[in-house]
């Protein structure tokens, strides 16, 4: 009788054990993909103490009425502003897809690949009736930017802001929709393993341009950017 209680015990014990290791590994589950898909998209310490810093120092507003915006107040969509005859569309697809096919003119994409870091799929991209299935995505959306500062900027700044590289990305074109005007607070990219670097981004944009912040929205990119994989 006294073995069969050991091993009653033993077994107890087993399944504790098991019970245990399968509650930590389920908790773990989420935290555990999330680290694998950040890994995709590693940022160095420099440059996420930076971000950090950066963040920090942002203005934070709260909400309130403004002017209604209007797309035209950033000036005529795509504009060449940098001078190299080529529209800001081409230059961004062109840097974003790869290989990218241009036509005779050098400038217009044909053809390209998109690595979609918004979704994590790869899209093909073929000039045509099927163009928006890759659209150009304002990382800083211009509303956002309008309520944030932009209201108060001359025509050119604004136009410059709207046409800047480092705020503009070739996305998935559904996901650009679904992302519409929304700050950090109400959208992060589908794939959680973009979130820092799409957070590094909006802030460094953000700073660059002394654009605001909102509370909310200033805890979306300090939530985005402890998700960070550093290398």
């Amino acid at each position: 009788m006294r073995r069969r209680g050991r091993e009653g015990w033993a077994w107890w014990v087993a399944w504790a054990v098991v019970l245990v290791v399968g509650l930590v590994a389920g908790l773990g589950g989420p935290v555990l993909l999330r680290e694998r898909a950040s890994a995709r998209y590693p940022v160095t310490a420099g440059d996420l103490a930076a971000g950090r810093a950066a963040l920090a120092a942002l203005v934070v507003v709260e909400p309130s009425a403004s002017a209604t915006y209007e797309r035209e107040q950033f000036g005529a969509a795509w504009a060449d502003v940098d001078r190299n005859g080529c529209d800001t569309r081409n230059d961004v697809l062109r840097r974003d897809l790869a290989p990218a096919t241009l036509d005779v003119d050098g400038c217009t994409v044909l053809t390209g690949v998109l690595a979609d870091p918004y979704t994590g799929e790869r899209i093909a991209f073929a000039r045509g009736e099927d163009s928006a299935l890759v659209q150009i995505d304002h990382v800083v959306a211009l509303a956002d930017a309008w309520a944030r500062g932009a209201a108060g900027w001359d025509l050119r700044e604004r136009e410059q802001f709207a046409n800047d590289p480092a705020n503009l990305l070739a996305v998935d074109g559904q996901a650009n929709q679904d992302k519409g005007a929304s700050a950090a607070s109400d959208w992060l990219p589908p794939d959680p393993g973009f979130a820092c670097v799409y957070a590094l981004r909006q802030v460094r944009v953000k700073a660059a341009y002394a654009l605001t912040v909102t509370a909310d929205e200033r805890a979306a990119l300090d939530s985005a950017l402890g998700t960070c994989a550093t290398t």
